[in-house]
């Protein structure tokens, strides 16, 4: 492990002086590219320092103990600093193992995802509603940008079903572990008596492909138009400017509404469609993966209940990892980044297991 991160690190210094580099600067294409790497080997390169300086500290104390020290207080400091120094660079080590597992290639892209109301009717619309808003929320804080492609709302303000995209650095990465079945513990605005319903909805994470992604025949595409409308049946406008695209072979149906120019919702439905149709050949490939080991987290099955929320006792918890917070209204707004990176920390851990048994 050592003489590859010395191979890094000696890359990552020739990065650092390039970026430095006038004429590099003046490469946007070429700054870029660097700015990238530097950015990934960065956090890698900072651990290996610590583990070094780690390292170097307990062996220093190790020689100083083997010298057989008389002094009773110097002998305690130098025991102390050896523990301490041989915890640090073990837990580095740790975490440089981690580091260096392959990188989902994904991680960088955008991302659309799709919230679709499941068993409970009206109350699970509303709360496919809630997901959007959280989901909003969350991109809000870390600076991305939202965009709604396909909604279809009830007239309660709910929704049956939304699709919107989020654009912004490591939306995949953050999001793709919500791949599932959301469940919600709560009493509904309608419920007179106030008792307790459960709801769900399902949640897809798609990460957006590009066309280079996937191969698509025009001739297996069939094109719809047909007007835009609201809730309760409502025409938002009336020319026929909604698209609706099936894929032939696949049977695959995309559906765009939100702007008024065709052309516009052509481009956003084809963008969803090759997103669906790149995500079903990951399945493909990661379904090879999984018959040689079990994958524990974000295995992306739209049939797994992930998660509940229940409003009575202000609970989230995460059935994957067995994570329960009382912290149910600040995660509803946004604040979801304590699930989120404890699923991540989750995934590198059970794939570091698999690559240590293979």
């Amino acid at each position: 492990m050592t003489e590859k991160l010395d191979i890094m690190e000696r890359r990552f210094g020739e990065i650092s002086e390039k970026l430095s580099d006038a004429e590099i600067i003046n490469d946007q294409t070429q700054y870029r590219e660097l700015m990238k790497e530097y950015k990934n080997l960065a956090p890698i390169m900072e651990k290996y320092r610590m583990y070094k300086s780690a390292a170097a500290d307990c062996k220093e104390a190790e020689s100083l103990l083997a010298e057989g020290i008389t002094d009773r207080e110097f002998k305690e400091m130098a025991q102390a600093q050896y523990e301490e120094s041989k915890r640090l660079a073990e837990s580095c080590e740790q975490e440089l193992k981690v580091l260096l597992l392959p990188k989902d290639p994904d991680d960088d892209r955008n991302v659309i995802m799709e919230i679709r109301g499941g068993t409970g009717g009206d109350e699970a619309a509303l709360f496919a509603n809630s997901m959007f808003r959280m989901y909003t929320m969350y991109a809000q804080l870390k600076g991305w940008k939202t965009e709604v492609i396909s909604a279809n709302p009830t007239e309660l303000g709910g929704y049956k079903e939304i699709g919107f995209r989020v654009e912004g650095e490591g939306a995949y990465a953050k999001l793709k572990y919500e791949s599932g079945v959301h469940r919600v513990q709560r009493v509904p605005e309608t419920e007179a008596q106030g008792r307790i319903h459960t709801s769900a909805v399902t949640v897809a994470v798609l990460p957006e492909a590009e066309e280079v992604d996937v191969q698509i025949n025009p001739a297996d595409l069939e094109f719809q138009t047909y007007r835009s409308s609201g809730a309760g049946g409502q025409h938002i406008n009336k020319t026929e400017s909604a698209i609706r695209i099936i894929h032939k072979p696949t049977g695959t149906v995309v559906e765009c509404q939100e702007e008024r120019s065709q052309y516009k919702n052509k481009d956003k439905a084809m963008k969803m469609l090759y997103s669906k149709l790149y995500r079903a050949k990951l399945e493909e490939r990661d379904s090879k993966i999984a018959e040689q080991r079990k994958i524990q987290v974000g295995s992306g099955d739209r049939s797994e209940r992930i998660r509940t929320y229940n409003f009575p006792q202000g609970r989230v918890t995460d059935h994957r990892i067995g994570l329960t917070l009382y912290k149910l209204e600040s995660f509803m707004n946004g604040e979801c980044d304590e699930v989120f990176d404890a699923l991540a920390v989750a995934d590198s851990a059970a794939k570091l297991a698999a690559s240590e048994d293979m």
